[in-house]
């Protein structure tokens, strides 16, 4: 396992409950009126940290503007540097605003306003949040692009102009964050579906050759540039993120990574492809050991996100053990990976022995859970 190990957590993931068509406010403590993203930092250092290995730093992840904004900044950064974690990813919620495709959007008023709300998100990153920042360059957050605007309804032809103003609006981005000072890890987060049907960069692969032709197009270095995959947002198509990973890995793209996924893997959680998305915490698997592994092999030591949710019947203290078990899930997976046995593996799959990979593999999965149940403690 790396030390230190960063692990990153959402603020959207403490809430009181969304409603909809489960309860609303099921978790009053962290109703809006009284729980603010500053809460959520003070929260994550009291609850949180004391719960983990040594080894594990925290960092947040924070959308703008309905978690930080020009308003709040300055006492969320004063918060980071007192409790001494730090800002792991900050990304538009573009939208919460624009729904109509957005950098990518037909519409040239909603192109442009998503342009603008983009860049301020950057400026105010740069500005008063930026003593939140770690002081290690290696640590700088992630700015994610999420492409839940870049999506649309209708097949037509005109998706191919939706696919050019979405380069052209990523290249312009990405030259006035060079402005700011070029330090973010720029990335993209791929979706196949969610918040429309379907959406411009719905896998990893979509990424990385969108990011290949705004180098090419516009002249943008790809230092920097790539990709924030989840887990989850693989499995609801029915891809396989261990070879996303190879493929972020191979280009040397993958500079964030949301560890949450649907759960069906697991063999005990009902999710999987073909279901909405459904943010369950990290689970103990062979797919993520081998993931881990290959993580560890490319020497990967940035942040690993949890963009979890509590379960709509979770009160307070199981939401936060849910985080608590994603990142000692994830950290299990990692133990289990650094002790699996590289050469006998290769040596039992290049003798077609498949059967004895298979058992390497499934004592590997015992391995990590029995150290998940030794440095796992319930909040209550």
């Amino acid at each position: 396992m790396s030390d230190p190990s960063l692990h990153s957590l959402c603020r959207w993931t403490f809430h009181e409950g969304t409603g909809r068509f489960v309860p609303s406010g099921v978790r009053p403590d962290w109703a809006p009126d009284h729980f603010d993203t500053v809460d959520f930092v003070r929260l994550v250092q009291d609850e949180t940290v004391p719960r983990l290995p040594d080894h594990v730093e925290l960092g947040v992840e924070l959308h703008y503007d309905n978690e930080y904004d020009e308003e709040n900044a300055t006492d969320i950064a004063d918060a980071l540097d007192a409790t001494d974690l730090s800002l792991a990813m900050v990304t538009p919620g573009a939208h919460l605003h624009h729904a109509y495709g957005g950098i990518a959007s037909l519409d040239p008023d909603e192109r442009a306003e998503a342009q603008d709300f983009c860049e301020r998100c950057l400026e105010v990153a740069y500005g008063p949040l930026r003593p939140g920042w770690s002081d290690d360059p290696g640590k700088a957050p992630s700015l994610v692009i999420w492409n839940g605007s870049f999506g649309y309804d209708l097949a037509t032809p005109e998706l191919r102009r939706m696919y050019q103003n979405l380069k052209e609006s990523l290249a312009k981005l990405c030259r006035f964050e060079a402005e700011q000072g070029g330090e973010l890890f720029v990335t993209l987060e791929p979706k196949p579906n969610e918040g429309h049907p379907a959406m411009l960069l719905p896998t990893v692969a979509s990424a990385i050759v969108m990011w290949y032709r705004i180098a090419e197009e516009f002249d943008v270095p790809l230092s920097r540039k790539g990709v924030n995959k989840e887990i989850g947002h693989s499995e609801m198509v029915g891809l396989d993120p261990v070879h996303d990973t190879i493929e972020e890995l191979d280009n040397g793209m993958m500079h964030h990574t949301h560890l949450n996924s649907q759960g069906y893997n697991d063999g005990i959680s009902m999710g999987g492809s073909g279901r909405f998305d459904i943010d369950q915490a990290t689970r103990i698997n062979g797919m993520n050991i081998a993931m881990a592994r290959l993580m560890q092999d490319a020497g990967f030591d940035r942040w690993k996100g949890h963009d979890v949710q509590a379960r709509p019947y979770d009160d307070t203290d199981q939401a936060l053990g849910r985080v608590l078990r994603s990142v000692l899930s994830w950290e299990a997976c990692e133990h289990a990976a650094a002790k699996l046995d590289g050469e006998a593996l290769h040596a039992h799959l290049a003798s077609r022995d498949t059967a004895k990979a298979e058992d390497l593999m499934r004592g590997a999965v015992a391995t990590a859970q029995s150290w998940f149940d030794d440095h796992f403690e319930p909040v209550a």
